[in-house]
């Protein structure tokens, strides 16, 4: 590979300005967020070194089940096997690669390919082989089915969302979110995360955008722009309330010291037992890197992740989680859980006409990255420092065009 100047229209000696003292940054380029070359050089040289979040357990609720999920155009397949437990592996069969599951689903009894007919049992494992050898040859010790099992990736399931990290090379996932879970203990307790539960029902929520991912995290990051594009989450959240959050390099956002929804939708709904009762309006809205962002308020929490479908399509997947089951289940609590529901969904909708609007000014020549306010905008210039620095760990200093070429 040759030493890189740049990627296209952005030379990469730029990024340098991004990691410079807030008051002299600059951000990322428009190519960072317009061009499909760049798109998958990301995917494959950043955010697959990360641990990056690929669906929800709850999509999964019955043993034996499986669903397909597309990563950035890589066909993933989370399975659920006969005991319970999630599993990540590459959706291509073993023998040709064919792409072996289409449509989420329980499985009676192994997965097909569809093409020869090998089988695969829930644990990956290669079961069936017909002909391999010959006719009615259905074994072949040349072909031994312990090596040619699915390939299984790291994974981890934390409050209700599959992670996955692609390169095998990722710290422990415990070791990566340490520092938000001790951060949020002081809300949390430590069963917080045990307590948080999906409804069966009336909990998740997806939108597609069309805007690159990161402006997605960039927009959630700062509460800046609340009394223009949120005014109804600014009369209950206002921005004179707000606080910026960045740290451990891994995470960056926003809390509220006044979030007020029951007070103005009258809900009313069982909170953390050890949620500070001195604190009962403080809520907290921080990005995971790369692709996961999470709110925790008293009576619930939430988690959206960000699914990018290519440079300028991403669908944004929201759940919602409440304390315990009762929270989640019970008819009692149906008209506040109505209610959450509602209003993050007016807030999340709000955000389309932004980010869509900032990927089109993408396509302008007269912008080259921005500039950052010093007080309010300290953590999207955490976020774009994030990017900044894994790009040019990751040797990207090279226009993608000529990479795919090479």
């Amino acid at each position: 590979m040759n030493a890189p100047t740049e990627i296209k229209y952005f030379p990469l000696s730029q990024l340098q300005t991004v990691l410079n003292p807030i008051e002299q940054a600059a951000g990322l380029g428009n190519a960072f967020y317009t061009s499909e070359q760049y798109f998958e050089v990301e995917r494959d040289t950043v955010l697959s070194q990360e641990w990056v979040c690929v669906g929800f357990a709850d999509d999964l609720k019955q043993p034996s089940s499986v669903k397909p999920v597309d990563f950035m155009g890589l066909p993933l397949l989370i399975t659920r096997n006969r005991e319970g437990v999630l599993q990540v592996f590459h959706n291509v069969c073993s023998h040709r690669g064919m792409k072996l599951v289409q449509e989420a689903g329980e499985i009676q009894g192994v997965i097909r390919c569809p093409y020869h007919s090998w089988t695969y049992d829930l644990n990956g494992t290669l079961k069936g082989t017909p002909h391999v050898g010959g006719i009615n040859q259905h074994k072949d010790a040349r072909v031994p089915c312990e090596k040619h099992g699915l390939k299984a990736l790291r994974s981890h399931v934390w409050m209700g969302m599959v992670f996955v990290n692609l390169s095998g090379t990722a710290p422990d996932f415990a070791e990566v979110v340490r520092p938000l879970t001790e951060r949020w203990s002081k809300f949390l307790g430590d069963d917080g995360n045990a307590l948080m539960t999906v409804p069966n029902e009336g909990g998740a929520w997806s939108v597609e955008v069309k805007c690159n991912w990161k402006l997605a995290v960039e927009n959630y990051c700062e509460a800046y722009h609340l009394p223009w594009v949120h005014p109804s989450l600014n009369s209950y959240s206002r921005l004179e309330d707000h606080y910026n959050i960045a740290f451990a390099d891994q995470f960056a956002g926003q809390g509220s010291y006044a979030y007020n929804l029951a007070d103005v939708e009258g809900t009313s709904l069982p909170t953390f037992p050890s949620w500070p009762a001195d604190r009962m309006r403080t809520a907290e809205y921080v990005a995971l890197f790369p692709n996961v962002l999470l709110g925790i308020q008293a009576d619930h929490a939430f988690a959206m992740m960000l699914q990018p479908l290519a440079a300028n399509r991403t669908v944004e997947h929201l759940r919602l989680l409440f304390v315990g089951k009762d929270a989640a289940d019970a008819p009692q609590y149906e008209a506040s859980r109505q209610a959450v529901l509602n209003a993050w969904r007016v807030v999340f909708s709000e955000d389309i006409g932004a980010v869509q609007g900032m990927q089109a000014g993408r396509q302008s020549p007269g912008f080259k990255g921005g500039v950052f306010s010093p007080e309010m905008d300290q953590p999207t210039h955490y976020f774009h420092q994030w990017m900044a620095r894994r790009v040019l760990a990751h040797g990207q200093a090279q226009n993608p065009d000529q990479q795919r070429a090479e």
